[in-house]
């Protein structure tokens, strides 16, 4: 459990704690949410309840910070569920830029992967929240379990149950250099339109899913099979030929963001394993474009008193 502190009386003690935790905080509710913006948005709810809070009778300003976002990102995962039912096409998570800060503030990578956030939606909120708070960043289950309010008991078998769930979803992944190999050659073989190429590098029970909530020229049903997937990958987007291709270092992985005419419209990234790539992601969506971009000066912001 977190050891007992000194109570944090001025709003200036506040501000430094809450800067010092900020990456932690947004660390959960990322992982909770798959959503930059939203995460912000709960990180942001928290400070304005920590300058409300009486703090002198705070005993753990980390674990009442902790406690708060927790909860307060289950309850906006809830209603995120009902929104995204009316999404049009394949719902991914919204990209972060981790190139200066590789693990948004946990101890591990865990549940930070691209694809292993989209795997994360399957479980419940509680399952999610549980699932992060033990396996990115290493609470006790005696702490999980006073911040959900639940019993020790049944945080274990929550933790245990989505560690199963998972298990059948998850993948012997390549490491992080292994795979930047195979995106950079993936996306070389679709400038050339090289189909035999990329038939090689994927795997046999390869999709292809398009975050664009409905734009135009973006799939809205998953592609499969190696055939289909690299035959929409040279065409799609139909701009090869016109767009800037720059490197990015995403959710603690490779990815490239797509310029045309100088503007970014396009996040692509895979999930691979030894027997080749088998998820090709791309997100058109113009607000969580906006969101990968923001993310980059995330720790520039400072809350405001």
């Amino acid at each position: 459990m977190y050891p007992e502190t000194p109570p944090v009386d001025s709003l200036d003690e506040a501000v430094s704690v809450f800067v010092g935790l900020r990456p932690r905080l947004f660390g959960i509710a990322y992982r909770v949410l798959g959503s930059a913006v939203e995460a912000e948005d709960v990180v942001q709810e928290v400070w304005l309840r920590w300058q409300k809070t009486d703090r002198s009778v705070v005993l753990s300003p980390p674990a009442f910070l902790s406690s708060t976002t927790t909860r307060l990102a289950i309850n906006v995962a809830r209603s995120a569920r009902v929104r995204r039912e009316t999404y049009i096409g394949p719902w991914l998570p919204e990209p972060v830029d981790t190139s200066s800060d590789p693990e948004v503030g946990a101890e591990r990578a865990e549940a930070l992967e691209f694809a292993l956030l989209l795997v994360l939606e399957k479980l419940t909120p509680t399952e999610r929240a549980a699932y992060v708070l033990r396996e990115a960043f290493d609470y006790a289950y005696a702490e999980i379990a006073e911040m959900l309010h639940l019993t020790v008991v049944n945080v274990r078998k929550i933790v245990s149950r989505a560690r199963k769930h998972l298990a059948t979803e998850r993948r012997d992944n390549v490491d992080a250099d292994e795979h930047r190999r195979l995106l950079d050659a993936f996306v070389a073989a679709a400038q050339r339109g090289d189909i035999a190429s990329l038939e090689a590098m994927l795997a046999p029970g390869a999709v292809s899913l398009s975050d664009g909530n409905g734009m135009r020229g973006a799939a809205r049903k998953p592609v499969r099979g190696r055939s289909r997937v690299a035959n929409l990958s040279t065409a799609f987007p139909r701009f090869w030929g016109e767009v800037e291709v720059r490197p990015v270092h995403a959710n603690g992985r490779g990815g490239v963001l797509l310029y045309r005419d100088g503007s970014p419209s396009t996040f692509m990234t895979v999930a691979a394993t030894p027997g080749g790539i088998h998820r090709v992601m791309w997100v058109f969506s113009p607000a969580k474009i906006a969101a990968f971009l923001g993310s980059r000066s995330r720790y520039a912001v400072v809350p405001v008193v």
